[in-house]
């Protein structure tokens, strides 16, 4: 059994025998791992606020053969000024939801690690349009999983372009004006313009662009269509907000 320090983002947790939790945490070193807090659901655990989703800390871990477990917790920040309403709550979960059902156990990624905590930050201190946010973030995953899109060549002829009105839906990528449209999805210059921004600058840069009602559902269609299509679970929180928002 080895000891491990390492920063990380509590994304869900679940109850485990009689006391216990299952805490599954994107860490900064090893990725998505899941561990055991014991007896973090007893009223005086030292484990209670470190194990609630969407806390930022400093993990102790202990490896066992299977699981780790939770040995200290020192909290960076609770990040839970980001459950103050329906949205901050919702959007939050589709963060931690993305990262649950798009990274394998173990693969750490230390960009993207950045992009969630800087996510959160910009939640917590209501920096920017948190529809935009998610947006961004979306793109991040996309591209640390292998999916990320390219905006400088057409998808099916492979010129060079830098406009495109047709985002084609199976390689999820442009097409130019010559290529055959057949299952593509319309996008207009400045959405394009909006996601070619978004793909390309970190989360760090984003957090002043202004972006139209309009783009904004050609944004979600798009890149909520892309994520459905590419990993084995489909994300729920968003569809929840907008059943609470009809």
């Amino acid at each position: 059994m080895s000891i491990l320090k390492t920063r990380a983002i509590v994304i869900k947790t679940q109850e485990f025998k009689e006391n216990d939790k299952l805490v599954w945490l994107f860490t900064e070193d090893f990725g998505k791992i899941t561990a055991i807090a014991k007896g973090a659901r007893k009223n005086k655990s030292k484990y209670i606020s470190s194990t609630l989703p969407c806390c930022y800390g400093e993990f102790l871990l202990f490896k066992g053969k299977n699981l780790y477990t939770i040995n200290e917790v020192t909290i960076i920040d609770s990040f839970q000024q980001v459950l103050r309403d329906l949205d901050t709550i919702t959007y939050a979960s589709y963060f931690n939801e993305l990262i649950d059902i798009s990274m394998e156990n173990e693969e750490p990624n230390k960009e993207l690690f950045k992009h969630l905590v800087t996510a959160f930050y910009f939640i917590k201190n209501d920096v920017m349009d948190i529809e935009i946010l998610a947006r961004a973030f979306e793109t991040k995953i996309l591209k640390a999983t292998g999916y990320e899109l390219n905006f400088n060549q057409c998808v099916k002829c492979r010129r060079k372009i830098t406009l495109s009105n047709n985002i084609d839906l199976q390689s999820c990528g442009p097409i130019c004006k010559d290529c055959e449209k057949q299952n593509s999805i319309y996008i207009s210059n400045p959405t394009y313009n909006t996601l070619k921004f978004l793909n390309g600058f970190g989360m760090d840069k984003i957090h002043r662009i202004v972006v139209s009602q309009a783009s904004k559902l050609e944004l979600y269609k798009i890149l909520s269509f892309i994520i459905s299509e590419n990993y084995t679970r489909r994300p729920k929180s968003l569809e929840m907000l907008n059943y609470f928002k009809k």
